[in-house]
């Protein structure tokens, strides 16, 4: 598939090719395959890996993957160890993703942070206007609660988030939207 961006795969697998809003921002370096979609006006930062190829990944609206990030899913089980329909990705709208996260097989609602260097687990889950702190994993099947800080190797509870943190979350969202669109004109005039 052509892109706007130099360097970057946007690639088929089996018959799945992924679906991108045209307002979205897809850095150089980016490569993105299979059954993933992507929501009007999110970012996906340079050198990040989305590959949907043994379930779905769906990123929201206004939501930003942070360079160096890589998405995955997991695949339907025997509905036993694993459920049967796997683990797909799914990232609601307005989600903050920090640099080099691992996201593999979870759900991050709608205002979720993820911090730098964290990595979400199969089957977790974090909850709307909560924060999994940089460097922390989220073990499988965990849920951080809304509004919620968890951090550490495994994760746990940490703090209750106040609005001032919640507002600041909020917009983080604005200006990765805004920042998204400085990037993508600056990289369409380098090709002119």
């Amino acid at each position: 598939m052509m892109t706007d961006y130099p360097d970057v795969s946007i690639l088929p697998f089996g018959d799945k090719m992924p679906r991108i809003h045209p307002s979205a921002f897809i850095a150089p370096g980016c490569r993105i395959i299979g059954d993933v979609e992507i929501g009007e006006d999110a970012s996906i930062w340079y050198n990040c890996v989305i590959r949907a190829d043994v379930n779905h990944i769906r990123i929201g609206a206004r939501s930003n993957v942070q360079d160096g990030t890589v998405i995955h899913c997991d695949s339907p089980g025997d509905g036993i160890e694993r459920p049967v329909d796997g683990w797909p990705t799914i990232i609601g709208d307005d989600v903050l993703i920090g640099h080099m996260a691992m996201i593999h097989g979870c759900t991050l609602h709608d205002r979720a942070f993820v911090g730098l260097g964290a990595i979400v687990m199969d089957g977790a889950v974090v909850e709307g206007d909560a924060m999994l702190a940089a460097g922390a994993l989220l073990s499988p099947g965990k849920t951080v609660p809304h509004r919620q800080l968890w951090a550490g190797r495994p994760a746990k509870f940490m703090r209750e988030l106040n609005d001032d943190v919640v507002i600041r979350l909020r917009g983080g969202v604005e200006r990765y939207v805004h920042n998204a669109k400085a990037h993508k004109g600056a990289v369409k005039a380098s090709q002119e």
